[in-house]
């Protein structure tokens, strides 16, 4: 179920320290001439697809999306969420600098918050650091909260963890440890930050693509199901946490492009394999 996808130019503004990789059209938004009709950017992907509509329900009632990480992914989901209406808090490294003005940029609409606040005042939070830098969250103040793993191991790029190639769990089980008291869930892993935007399509579309999510509390894994549709693809409930090994690199789910009906047929094969 392959789809077309068309290459936007990026533009690279440097800022500060910091170095913002920028579509073209929000390039030409940032610098519009000061007098005259300002420039607007083109809606994203027009002809290829109608827009996801926002739900009914107010502002107050959308969960409150806390986010850590402010790279790719985190600013990709950060402006997904924000396009649904919902609240969202993100926080990046300590060494980022000028995060205010890189999220106002790349993710108009969220607030930068500290981690504590972030922990504190969020519904649901999403996990987007890379692997390697997990503990540096605080974890102690997960307790009784919603917690998406949506990070990766890539030895690569976070370095060969022993504690991660000596256990034979899932990388959301070894997670897990940080905090029991945690709900946590997979998801949102399994594919790329060029595809959250690209692929997501209103409810019934036919080639709406489906997410998976994984963990052992119902409840959590039923609210992280709303918010992915929310967004602009399909929930599949695939079982427990320990199936979200199914979902890293390397295994079968990891990176394809499927719809419900194919990820819960693919699911249920490796579940009862």
């Amino acid at each position: 179920m392959r789809r077309s996808r068309r290459r936007r130019c990026p533009v690279r503004v440097r800022s500060l320290r910091s170095s913002v990789r920028l579509p073209f059209h929000t390039f030409a938004y940032l610098h519009q001439p000061a007098l005259g009709r300002p420039y607007s950017p083109p809606a994203r992907n027009d002809r290829r697809r109608p827009s996801v509509e926002h739900s009914v329900e107010s502002e107050n009632e959308r969960p409150r999306i806390g986010i850590y990480g402010a790279g790719k992914v985190g600013t990709a989901l950060a402006r997904l969420f924000v396009a649904a209406g919902h609240p969202v808090l993100i926080a990046g490294s300590p060494r980022q600098s000028a995060l205010d003005l890189l999220v106002g940029v790349v993710a108009p609409g969220a607030r930068v918050a500290d981690a504590l606040t972030l922990a504190r005042e969020s519904d649901i939070i999403i996990v987007a650091v890379p692997f390697g830098k997990a503990d540096s969250l605080p974890w102690d103040e997960f307790d009784g909260r919603i917690v998406v793993d949506a990070m990766n191991y890539w030895p690569p790029i976070d370095g060969t963890i022993d504690e991660v190639e000596a256990d034979g769990r899932s990388t959301s089980e070894i997670i897990g440890t940080r905090n029991t008291a945690a709900r946590l869930v997979k998801s949102f892993n399994h594919l790329g930050y060029h595809e959250m935007e690209d692929d997501a399509l209103p409810a019934g579309a036919p080639l709406r693509r489906a997410l998976a999510v994984a963990g052992d509390d119902d409840e959590a894994k039923a609210a992280v199901a709303r918010i992915i549709e929310a967004i602009g693809f399909d929930a599949v409930d695939i079982g427990a946490l320990r199936e979200g090994a199914h979902l890293q690199p390397g295994g079968p789910i990891f990176g394809r492009e499927l719809d419900r009906t194919e990820l819960e047929r693919l699911a249920h094969e490796r579940v009862t394999a």
